[in-house]
């Protein structure tokens, strides 16, 4: 009998076992996160002081903040407020990018009788960036529980030669994955960067761009 599992509610445990999943603790493997990144500008500095306008970083944060001590954020509110004007910082929403919402997945175990499905919140170009919100009513929540079904659907990726990249985002903080399928899927991920500290949320947005370089070179 064929066992069916909601990708939402994958463990990690079952990804190593099912599918040959393993963590890589080695700093070089995923070198994306913390190398070759822009650095913030002169500019950028003071315009996000406490006596200049509010430069775009700034007004992200200081929506979240607003909105956030009012109540939880929604996982709708996290992508309107926190991750939309980030993925336009970055560029996502010009060519040669296009992005796709709610696309399902379906992988199985050969011979495991087991099938997971699914669906991802947002899809970026060649299916080689996947960002997931957490889907919750509380931006409290650990970011870290979108990583087993983020892992799933980067498994899913038909495109074994080159690496997949994953963003998971709960409002108030931010974690990149790396995927590489070769004989078996190989992982790593960043520590989580915050929106609370002025140079992580800038790191997020040049992880963002410099991911994108990766994807259409």
């Amino acid at each position: 009998m064929v066992k069916t599992i909601p990708a939402r509610d994958i463990s990690l445990y079952e990804l190593e076992e099912k599918f040959g999943l393993q963590l890589v603790t080695d700093t070089s493997f995923f070198t994306e996160w913390t190398e070759n990144l822009q650095t913030l500008t002169d500019g950028e500095k003071s315009a996000m002081s406490n006596d200049k306008p509010l430069h775009v970083y700034a007004r992200v944060q200081s929506n979240y903040f607003n909105l956030n001590k009012r109540r939880p954020m929604s996982e709708e509110a996290v992508k309107m407020v926190v991750l939309s004007p980030l993925l336009d910082l970055a560029g996502f929403y010009q060519a040669p990018f296009d992005i796709e919402t709610e696309t399902s997945i379906e992988i199985c175990a050969e011979d495991e009788g087991f099938v997971v499905k699914g669906n991802i919140d947002v899809l970026i170009i060649q299916k080689r960036f996947w960002v997931l919100v957490i889907e919750s009513k509380s931006s409290k929540l650990d970011v870290m529980v979108a990583l087993p079904p983020a892992l799933a659907y980067m498994v899913d990726n038909p495109n074994s030669a080159k690496p997949t990249f994953g963003l998971l985002v709960n409002g108030r903080e931010f974690v990149f994955i790396k995927l590489i399928k070769q004989e078996q899927p190989l992982y790593a991920r960043s520590y989580a960067l915050s929106i609370e500290r002025d140079s992580e949320l800038h790191q997020v947005v040049s992880i963002l761009k410099r991911i994108g370089e990766l994807i259409i070179s």
